[in-house]
């Protein structure tokens, strides 16, 4: 085997934030998709980010030539660019192929977005995080072929620098396992089915890296790690021990590191242990090694590597590196070498906590952004390889800074602790559905009611008074006519298109995270801290630091002022607990369910005040529900259980007449149908315009009896689905779902969206509602009875 020898570096990250320090990806792409930029230009400013990330990584502590750096980059996602590396690209794309099966970026940015009728792939959130990944394609007649010449290039491009770099590419067992089977496929069929025969194309590409000057490639493996995916547990493993043996004694190629972030491995350390791979990472912040491995896993061990992940790559706290290090430290009788790492990607956290100049000083002090947390790799590292007692000043700071956090004002605020001791178990439930629904009755929503899932699109008028007012250029007077004067314009737009419940359109909220975090007190906000979310689609989490309580009404003057403007319901918009936790950096020293029920009480108090001012329908966004469920099946209650029990203590206070939504977006949502109906509201939208309508079976399957809104509109691509093919979606859902029960909306919010798509597919939702009603009336759709 031509396999190189060097070592694996001492401290490494398993990725690092690509969107740049300023959003120049986000930037670069979006002028590409506008025509203001070409794709050379596209390419010369994406290969500027690229070379100030590796140096940016050497100057922070990473060494430049021992493939410490990890190649991480992409256009739009990770898991896209494997698929397109190994030919995957579903048949409806076949055209936009170029003669050598490969695609140019229009055509890649093709498959992300859609075009026309052409949709593009499923979205779906990436295991526990809130990064979305799409989705692969893969039948039993998919042609898996090598077209890596991205992420070769890539790899020589940083040589010419003077870097040895990484590669990172998403692992054979994860990227099956991720995909949906193809329109087409067989009952039963699997892609992981398909592994055999996608495994020569990863051992084609280890050999190109090899041939390149790769000394180490990174294949991402998280599915090893999680018992939420859609395959079970034993043909992950099965599939592990296959690909790796396969992979592992190829003649020509890089070192293998398996990273498995996300949790523990568990079953699958020994499967991994007895492959030839040469390391192996291992998140020791959500997991941890068993204690006692059989004697062959133990001396397996003994020859590999193994890639310490104590520094948390999740999540934006300072954290205990002594603690950290003491890990790192407890597997050196067990592994033939020691390296230190992130936990996970930097993918999750923003850039620099030093950018951030409008933080409370002291609050920084307990922070670790991806540059900070690159430095407490490398002195790990560095204490790791020659002794505590060199780094023992930066450890005894970083100590000194953990306990200033806990004795800071608002860290622990007696009158909130004090109120969630005193809930009883009445304060979780509301009462009776047939009474809800008869006192909902008074609304005199017509079969099949039509409307959005709460913002419209955010102009660059409606930034640009928000930056004035944070300038001070501009009063809040002023500042509050140009909301009412938007807020008027979308409600009068929608009474225009006819849809049946309006929305205010939330000009006012800059995030439906952030906007609550700057009124509610024990959070604070950041100005530069994005993280990427989807494709060019970026968010600023806030940080939840300190005990929450609400100083005041947050949303009642919108909703009531469009209210005010129109006889038709306007819906008051919140976001729910979970929501607000899943998207914020979230405090770490006490159990999520304790600061979820404290938002929860928050939440309770403004629908109280949204009734006071005649609000008679509000929506609680729950989009992050299936996103924070654990991993391991048996987490996973526990979490049900606090995550339910604080949507309902939210709403449980609303009178029997105020009809109670909520909203999921891009989930598996048949693994926690249960936990949907627990949630209790009258009315429960959902994503379900990519899947084409998948979701209606599980909701028909589990018996789902609340009112249900399986969106019919794919709002994450800017096309415009015409009448026809929302009616097709509709009449699906209609033929299993009661018409009683029915609602019609987009899947999501229209925040990102433009007015003028926004109003053209808009009028087609309206239009499809009309007919499909109109095919009820005469008996042409058949629901199942409920």
């Amino acid at each position: 085997m031509t396999v190189p020898t060097t070592r694996f570096p001492s401290g490494t990250v398993l990725g690092y934030p690509r969107i740049g320090r300023r959003r120049e990806l986000k930037r670069a792409v979006e002028a590409f998709w506008a025509g203001t930029i070409d794709e050379a230009e596209l390419e010369a400013r994406t290969r500027a980010l690229r070379s100030q990330t590796r140096e940016r990584l050497a100057e922070l502590g990473l060494e430049r030539t021992g493939s410490a750096i990890p190649e991480t980059f992409s256009y739009y996602d990770q898991v896209l660019d494997a698929a397109v590396a190994f030919g995957a690209v579903p048949a409806r794309f076949a055209d936009l192929l170029d003669k050598q099966g490969g695609l140019d970026l229009t055509a890649y940015f093709t498959i992300a977005r859609g075009e026309g009728e052409r949709a593009p792939l499923e979205m779906t959130k990436w295991f526990d995080s809130n990064y979305h990944y799409l989705v692969p394609e893969i039948g039993p007649e998919t042609e898996f072929s090598l077209h890596a010449e991205r992420l070769v290039a890539q790899f020589a491009e940083a040589r010419a620098e003077g870097f040895v770099t990484r590669p990172v590419v998403v692992g054979p067992v994860t990227f099956l396992s991720l995909a949906k089977a193809a329109d087409g496929a067989p009952d039963g069929f699997r892609p992981i089915d398909r592994l055999t025969d996608l495994l020569p194309v990863y051992a084609a590409l280890l050999a190109e890296l090899s041939a390149a000057g790769a000394e180490w490639v990174q294949l991402d493996e998280p599915a090893l790690v999680s018992e939420a995916i859609d395959v079970p547990s034993e043909l992950v493993l099965d599939a592990a021990a296959k690909a790796y043996a396969l992979l592992g004694a190829l003649d020509r190629r890089p070192a293998i590191f398996v990273a498995a972030p996300y949790g523990s491995l568990d079953d699958a350390l020994p499967v991994l242990a007895e492959t030839p791979v040469e390391a192996i990472g291992l998140d020791l912040v959500r997991g941890a090694v068993p204690t006692a491995l059989e004697a062959r896993t133990e001396a397996a061990l003994r020859t590999k590597t193994l890639v310490a992940g104590v520094i948390d790559g999740h999540n934006v706290w300072r954290g205990d590196p002594g603690t950290a290090l003491e890990r790192a430290e407890g597997l050196r009788d067990r592994a033939g070498a020691v390296s230190v790492s992130t936990s996970t990607s930097l993918l999750h956290v923003p850039h620099d906590v030093d950018d951030e100049s409008r933080l409370d000083p002291r609050l920084a002090s307990w922070l670790a952004f991806a540059d900070q947390k690159v430095g407490q790799v490398a002195t790990l590292a560095l204490g790791l390889t020659n002794g505590r007692d060199t780094v023992a000043e930066r450890l005894a700071e970083a100590s000194a800074a953990l306990a200033d956090r806990a004795a800071a004002p608002g860290v622990r605020v007696p009158a909130v602790r004090d109120r969630l001791a005193a809930l009883t178990e009445a304060d979780f439930h509301r009462g009776d559905e047939a009474e809800r629904l008869a006192a909902q009755a008074a609304l005199g929503l017509p079969e099949l009611p039509t409307t959005t899932i709460g913002s419209f699109p955010q102009t660059s008028d409606l930034r640009i008074a928000r930056a004035r007012l944070g300038r001070g250029e501009l009063d809040a007077d002023a500042y509050a006519g140009v909301m009412r004067a938007e807020i008027e314009r979308v409600v009068r737009l929608q009474e225009e298109l006819g849809l049946d419940v309006l929305v205010h359109g939330e000009p006012e909220r800059n995030d439906m995270v952030q906007y609550f975090a700057e009124l509610l007190d024990g959070f604070a906000v950041t100005e530069h801290g994005w993280v990427q979310s989807y494709g060019s689609r970026c968010t600023r989490p806030s940080i939840l630091w300190g005990d929450v309580s609400r100083p005041a009404p947050m949303t009642v003057e919108w909703s009531a002022y469009a209210q005010s403007l129109s006889d038709k319901p306007v819906k008051g918009m919140l976001t729910g607990p979970v929501t607000i936790l899943a998207w914020s950096f979230v405090r770490d020293d006490q159990p999520l369910g304790d600061t979820a029920r404290q938002v929860a009480l928050a939440l309770r108090d403004e629908i109280a005040d949204l009734e006071g001012a005649g609000i008679r329908i509000i929506q609680v966004d729950e989009p992050a529900l299936r996103e924070l469920l654990p991993l391991k099946r048996a987490d996973q209650p526990a979490y049900l259980d606090w995550s339910v029990g604080s949507f309902t203590l939210a709403t449980a206070g609303a009178a029997p007449g105020t009809q109670v939504h909520t909203h999921l977006c891009y989930s598996e949502f048949g693994v926690v149908i249960d936990a949907i109906k627990g949630l209790d509201a009258d009315v429960t939208s959902i994503e379900a315009a990519r899947s084409r309508m998948e979701v209606v079976d599980d909701l028909s399957a589990s018996g789902f009896d609340h009112g249900i809104g399986p969106g019919v509109y794919d709002i994450h691509s800017p096309r415009v689905p015409s009448t026809a093919e929302l009616q097709e979606l509709l009449e699906r859902a209609a033929a299993a779902i009661p018409a009683g029960r029915l609602w019609v909306n987009p899947d999501c919010g229209l925040k990102t969206r433009g007015y003028d798509e926004t109003v053209a597919s808009l009028a087609n939702l309206v239009e499809a509602t009309r007919a499909v009603r109109a095919g009820l009336a005469r008996g042409l759709a058949a629901p199942v009875a409920g």
